[in-house]
């Protein structure tokens, strides 16, 4: 959530700002606003509610802001409604301290009575202005902007990502970080601060992240790091070495339907990497082999489509591991007093690496002496840096808010690491074992096969998108990919969806079905085929229109019943997952293009959820 961008150099610094807030646009914001420091106008705050062309248009372009020093934001609303005055930068009393947030400050009510004894007057609601003057506060006391910074972090509570500039330090942007993304990028002609590596790579590709507790102090010439006690801090670079283009459309209208046909060739970079001689090959997972079979229950631990592929897994993982798997929602997991000992492995998936949520959910397994592997794609993500052991999904830069090649290439990975285990274990007969390797390297072409024919989706799609209540139902692995199917129709098309067991029809669902209502009914898993058929039929007695998605096995049976049928390739029955979600993914989209919804930048959501 919200965006993150600060520079200070030796070219005009607005321009820079808005280019940068541009490319973090998928994040999800309401509002936007930058602060630009110049030596005769001083401190320039410009921001406004609504999209961030507004702002471009206010400033022409940043042409109106004179000055090399700045930072921008652009704001997803927590405290206080989305309007001009909520929007950061936020500045102090007197002026001359501007700032930028992520993140939730938890004692800003506290804070804010205290500065108001003081005789501070506030003009938003928000809880980061009461950060700005508690600089003030603070550099007033000490005329010290560093030790003005480290004093105030040393009274928050909460989670931040701070771009902090003052117009008595004319050459330094000043950046702070707990809990929330921020990376610093060293360039050539200046230095930059930003929470998404998207903002800046098209400046710069040498970057460091930096850690919880530290501060930053950025020049045209220099990048100082200081630890939470104020020591100096040596930072390891990273090189960014994927292309820009990666973060453009190329073409495609969205960048939703851009990801989408992106997938095989993820897939296979996923994948490919990972398997040698006909074995799977994980070199950075390192799990001795009697802590594995010593293992006695496994958590995923995940929120929104990532605890999706959690579902899925459990049903592959407890077919191939014969453990006990339990999928828990990371917002759930560290209030329910989870039952994690030495003997636990949790599995923490995050695409961004930086959910709030889910980091918080993995402190608390690790403090209970669990063991801890993340899934993610970002490289040097916190959760990446803070887990035990991290397999990344290589799935390049993922734009749109609702996620499509990062959820197919998290699902391929828990599939490689569930067999990993499996052989360690003894639990899966070698035929099996080949035969799941086997498909799971056919996955691309098929995957590529379904994507070059994609008509009859648009078709079903204009047939069906003013359904104002759309409801998936699957059994086993069926079920699992609905819940995926359901979150992606109603994320981006705004159409109340939702995705049921088959078996729970009778058991109260069913009285929602009346004529009329469109039910996605899912037919992938062979075992349970019948079984599928039969529910399909119980919702077409009373009134429901069908759209099916069957294999091309089974297609002709569907078709006998359902009303409109959808067909994907035959893979191994623990792999059909990967192929079936993407009719669920490519519906959505030509739905919500019906529509005319936002289909990139989602009402209401962001990308990174990076507050709890």
């Amino acid at each position: 959530m919200c965006g993150i961008i600060g520079f200070v150099g030796k070219e005009p610094a607005a321009p820079i700002l808005l280019d940068g807030l541009a490319r973090m646009e998928y994040r999800g914001y309401d509002s936007a606003g930058v602060a630009v420091r110049s030596e005769t106008a001083g401190l320039q705050i410009r921001k406004t509610k609504g999209r961030l062309q507004v702002l471009s248009d206010l400033i022409h372009g940043g042409a109106d802001l004179d000055g090399s020093l700045g930072i921008g934001h652009t704001r997803w609303a927590t405290h206080g409604e989305p309007n001009d005055i909520n929007a950061h930068p936020h500045v102090s009393e007197n002026g001359r301290i501007a700032l930028v947030h992520n993140g939730i400050i938890e004692n800003y009510m506290e804070l804010k009575e205290h500065l108001m004894r003081q005789g501070v007057h506030f003009t938003s609601d928000t809880d980061t202005e009461v950060v700005a003057q508690l600089l003030e506060f603070h550099y007033n006391e000490c005329h010290n902007m560093l030790e003005a910074v480290g004093r105030c972090l040393r009274r928050i509570e909460g989670s931040y990502a701070f771009g902090i500039i003052c117009a008595d330090y004319p050459n330094a942007l000043i950046a702070a970080r707990k809990d929330s993304p921020l990376i610093i990028g060293y360039g050539k002609n200046g230095n930059f601060i930003a929470s998404d590596v998207t903002a800046i790579i098209k400046y710069t590709r040498d970057v460091a992240y930096m850690d919880d507790g530290e501060i930053a102090v950025l020049t045209a010439d220099s990048v100082d790091v200081f630890d939470d006690e104020m020591s100096p801090v040596e930072k390891a670079h990273s090189t960014i070495d994927w292309d820009v283009s990666a973060a453009e459309k190329g073409g495609y209208a969205h960048f939703m339907a851009k990801e989408i046909m992106e997938q095989p060739e993820a897939i296979r970079k996923t994948v490919s990497p990972r398997i040698r001689d006909g074995r799977v090959v994980l070199d950075d997972l390192h799990l001795p082999e009697e802590y594995v079979r010593g293992l006695s229950r496994i958590f995923v631990i995940a929120c929104g489509s990532s605890y999706h592929v959690g579902v899925v897994s459990k049903y592959i993982w407890e077919k191939l591991l014969r453990r006990p798997v339990e999928v828990v929602l990371a917002s759930e997991f560290r209030y329910s007093d989870p039952l994690v000992d030495e003997r636990t492995l949790v599995i923490v998936i995050s695409q961004s690496g930086e959910t709030l949520d889910t980091m918080a959910a993995m402190r608390e397994a690790k403090r209970r002496g669990g063991r801890t592997l993340a899934i993610v794609n970002v490289v040097g993500s916190s959760i990446a840096r803070e887990a035990d052991d991290v397999l990344y999904t290589w799935a390049g830069p993922e734009i749109a808010v609702a996620t499509t090649k990062a959820y197919s290439t998290q699902l391929v990975l828990m599939d490689l690491v569930g067999l990993y285990l499996a052989e360690k274990l003894g639990t899966v007969a070698e035929d099996e074992y080949e035969a799941i390797l086997s498909e799971m390297q056919l996955l691309p072409d098929k995957m590529q096969r379904f994507l070059d024919h994609t008509e009859d989706i648009q078709y079903f799609a204009s047939r069906y998108f003013n359904h104002g209540s759309v409801f998936f139902i699957g059994r086993n692995l069926d079920y699992a990919m609905g819940l995926e199917g359901s979150l992606k129709l109603k994320e981006i098309s705004y159409i109340h969806s939702e995705a049921y067991a088959s078996g729970e029809l009778k058991h109260g669902t069913i009285s929602l079905i009346e004529s009329g209502t469109l039910v996605v009914a899912l037919g992938t898993y062979a075992p349970l085929f019948d079984k599928a058929m039969s529910n399909v039929v119980e919702v077409k007695a009373r009134g429901a229109e069908v759209l099916a998605l069957t294999t091309e096995d089974f297609r002709e049976k569907m078709e006998k019943t359902a009303d409109a049928t959808i067909a994907v390739p035959v893979t191994h029955p623990l792999l059909q997952p990967s192929l079936g979600v993407v009719p669920l993914q490519l519906f959505a989209y030509y739905v919500a293009l019906q529509r005319g919804c936002d289909i990139d930048k989602p009402r209401n959501l962001a990308k990174s959820v990076t507050v709890e």
